[in-house]
Parts: structure tokens; C-alpha cells; sequence
């Protein structure tokens, strides 16, 4: 097939695939009636609708990833930052969680030291926002982070990530290079003495040896792994 003449359907599961890459990322729960197949569609439409942008000469998944990123970020910000009350990012927000785990709403610059409509911010936030935030936020935002944090389905295993990559750069690299690159990002070894190990050394002066020789070999590796990462979906295997 000619690739200038590919369509969105031509690539929809190369589209799909990318964006299921960002589920572990997504933590918005606090809205019951928005999920992330929902941010899915919301994405799926931006990209057809911008399709003809696309110069099909490049690679097709940076391109729908800056898009993905984009939207995420459009997404979160419309249905949380844009009606949150103004308090959570205040210097005088003074809220503490009390015995009964509920949040107490303390501010210092109010004369009641409670959050309300004494203080002009909140209480234009109260007269325009108010509504909207009760109801796109049936879940407290304060504890968002505690329902994010103890949702399992949330997270992916990154030791795990971490290990599938390692095994698949031992495969792709040969036994030297797989050597140097254990020591480098497994073993954590310090650039000196893996330099030393290997028995650099260097002719700038005022340079640590084998300066030059790791830094190449760091950004080759850093490469090959990107390319396996995009490639495979380890985070999911």
C-alpha cells in the first residue's frame, strides 16, 4: 500500500496500541462516570480529526504520542484544575487530616480560619465553579492521591518492566556490550571504574578516562533500549 494513501482505519490498532500504553498512567478515578475508555475515545476522535496532519514521510507513533500527551494533559486540567477551589495551591491552606480520617478545611488568612467565602478567591470560585466541581468531583480531590495510591489496577510492575528489558537488551547487544551495560544500568557501577575495568583511558586533559568511549556507549544503549520499549510493549507482558 502506498503510504501516503494510508487512512486512520489503516493504522488503528498501531493507534490503539499506543494508547493502551498510557492506561497505567491514568489516575483520574475521582469522576465515577469518566474512565479511561472514555479518555480512549476522546483521543481516538483528536487523532482522526487531525489525521491530515500527519506527514506520513515520518514514523506514525511520535506523532500520535505528542497528541496522546496533549490530551491527557487537556483532559486532566479541564476536569480538575479548572474547578478545584483555589485553597489547594494556596500558601495559607492549613488542611489536615483529622482522627476520623476526615479533611479538616483550616486556612490562616481567614478570620474564621476555615476555607469559605471570607477570602475573595474562594468566594469567587464559590459563586462560578463551585457547581461544576461538585459535579465532575463526586470523590474528594484531597484524597485523591490516597485513591490513586491504593488502587492495584493503577500501577504496572516496573521491577518486572525493568527486568523484561534487560533480558531483551541481553539478546540484541553482544556479550561484551551486554557486560558493559550490566555494569553501567544493573549493576550500578560508576563510569570510573567501569572505564578502568575496561582498561580506558584519556589523552584530553582535565578528562576522567574513557570520558568519551562511555558516554557513546551510554547513548547507544540508551537508543537500542527506546526502540525496544516502543517496539514491545514490555510494560504489559
Amino acid at each position: 500500500m502506498d503510504q501516503q494513501s494510508e487512512k486512520y482505519e489503516d493504522k488503528a490498532d498501531v493507534i490503539d496500541n499506543e494508547i493502551r500504553k498510557r492506561y497505567y498512567k491514568w489516575h483520574l478515578h475521582a469522576i465515577a462516570w469518566f474512565d479511561f475508555d472514555d479518555v480512549a475515545q476522546i483521543i481516538r476522535a483528536h487523532i482522526f480529526k487531525k489525521w491530515d496532519q500527519w506527514d506520513q514521510g515520518r514514523p506514525l507513533e511520535p506523532w500520535v504520542n505528542k497528541i496522546i500527551s496533549n490530551q491527557l494533559k487537556n483532559i486532566l486540567r479541564n476536569n480538575y484544575s479548572n474547578f478545584a477551589r483555589p485553597c489547594l495551591n494556596c500558601e495559607h491552606n492549613q488542611s489536615r487530616e483529622q482522627a476520623d480520617g476526615q479533611l479538616a478545611a483550616l486556612c490562616a488568612f481567614t478570620p474564621s480560619g476555615l476555607q469559605c467565602n471570607e477570602c475573595d478567591l474562594f468566594a469567587k470560585w464559590q459563586k462560578t465553579k463551585k457547581n461544576a466541581y461538585d459535579v465532575k468531583m463526586p470523590l474528594s480531590l484531597e484524597f485523591h492521591a490516597y485513591a490513586q495510591n491504593t488502587n492495584p489496577s493503577d500501577h504496572f510492575d516496573i521491577s518486572r518492566a525493568t527486568s523484561t528489558l534487560h533480558s531483551k537488551m541481553m539478546q540484541v547487544l553482544t556479550p561484551r556490550h551486554f557486560f558493559v551495560y550490566k555494569m553501567l544500568f544493573v549493576d550500578g557501577i560508576s563510569e570510573e571504574e567501569v572505564a578502568r575495568i575496561l582498561g580506558y583511558k584519556s589523552n584530553e586533559k582535565g578528562r576522567k578516562a574513557g570520558y568519551k568511549q562511555i558516554k557513546n556507549l551510554k547513548n547507544q544503549y540508551k537508543n537500542m533500549a527506546k526502540k525496544i520499549i516502543n517496539k514491545e510493549d514490555i510494560f504489559y507482558e
